[in-house]
């Protein structure tokens, strides 16, 4: 009786969802693997009637008292066959006979071979047989072809499928980054930017604009008798009154200088807010302060408390300009804006004051 199946396409492709979660670990049992065994004693007839009507089938098992015993490939066959009086020496013959003829060092992996590590074994073997198919052993004395093309196809899909996961997985950590460095440079509350941004980001400008010999301007805000607006409405009202002014602060920002993106609204501390503005000279930053007067003016936010005679929100600012060469520093520039903004306070508040 001839231990002879027909072939049987296991898997054709390695399954996506597999491939996505656990490529590393796809073993050759997941790939294409036939099903041609046969005893070693029949003769060759009959092995080449089955490649010879199935031209996917890569090759023949040989078995010898249910063990395996060799493999011929189809190419190996079919060349054997096709020699002077081939076909008369071998088809009637036993397939051992062909064998002798035929022989040549074959691969034989157990079915949870990775598919990574059964494509490094074969091409490990001698270029005339590397593309020899490779013999699966699915269970004791089971065994099952392998096309080494359908293995390479499958090594490529892992390959490019690890390249596009690890690419993915680089633009997340790569925005996932932008996004913690945008917060741990955001202040919590307002949304703008805290004052570890402000001092980086005005000493980055400070150094370019003293390569450009350009101007920087600083603005310091600070929002009138907030003390006295915590104390009345309570502290979450002040919470929103901040959100209020420095939405509106950076609004009058953008808007001015819509054609220069280069500015920064931060919160200073507190009520105190700060704008670092490259390339503006006084008159600008006095034109742009007294805008950020008056919008937030415009926001008709009820103060009670304030000792100005509106009632309501106001910001009393100070403004500080410099070109920035040898012997000047931020530290006169912001101390230069801090006096103003004191003498605005001093002098009524809800004004604009420039050193």
């Amino acid at each position: 009786m001839l231990n002879i199946s027909s072939s049987e396409l296991l898997i054709s492709t390695i399954p996506d969802n597999c491939l996505s979660t656990t490529f590393q670990e796809s073993t050759v049992r997941d790939l294409s693997l036939y099903d041609f065994q046969v005893d070693n004693n029949q003769v060759g007839e009959i092995a080449a009637l089955r490649l010879e009507s199935e031209p996917r089938l890569p090759g023949v098992i040989l078995m010898e008292e249910e063990q395996l015993s060799g493999m011929i490939s189809r190419r190996r066959f079919l060349e054997y066959l096709s020699r002077p009086f081939g076909r008369e020496l071998f088809l009637k013959r036993s397939i051992k006979t062909l064998y002798q003829f035929a022989y040549t060092d074959f691969l034989v992996l157990p079915a949870n071979t990775t598919i990574v590590e059964a494509s490094s074994r074969a091409l490990q073997r001698k270029t005339d047989i590397a593309y020899e198919p490779i013999v699966v052993e699915i269970e004791p004395n089971v065994y099952r072809l392998l096309d080494v093309h359908h293995l390479l196809v499958a090594q490529s899909q892992i390959h490019q499928l690890a390249n596009n996961l690890l690419q993915e997985l680089y633009l997340k950590l790569e925005t996932a980054h932008k996004e913690l460095e945008l917060q741990a440079s955001l202040d919590a509350l307002t949304q703008v930017a805290n004052r570890r941004k402000f001092d980086q980001y005005l000493a980055e400008q400070w150094f370019q604009m003293s390569k450009e010999e350009q101007s920087i301007s600083i603005i310091m805000a600070d929002i009138d008798c907030f003390k006295g607006y915590n104390d009345t409405y309570g502290h979450q009202a002040g919470d929103r009154c901040l959100k209020q002014v420095a939405l509106a602060i950076n609004q009058t920002v953008q808007m001015i200088t819509k054609a220069n993106n280069e500015n920064l609204v931060a919160r200073y501390g507190g009520e105190e807010f700060a704008i670092v503005l490259p390339k503006i000279n006084a008159t600008e930053a006095i034109y742009i302060a007294e805008k950020i007067r008056l919008h937030i003016k415009s926001l008709n936010i009820i103060h009670q408390a304030s000792s100005c005679a509106s009632k309501i929100v106001t910001l009393s600012l100070g403004v500080a300009t410099i070109i920035p060469q040898l012997g000047s520093s931020i530290e006169k520039l912001i101390a230069q804006a801090d006096q103003t903004l004191y003498q605005a306070k001093t002098t009524g508040r809800d004004r604009v004051i420039y050193s």
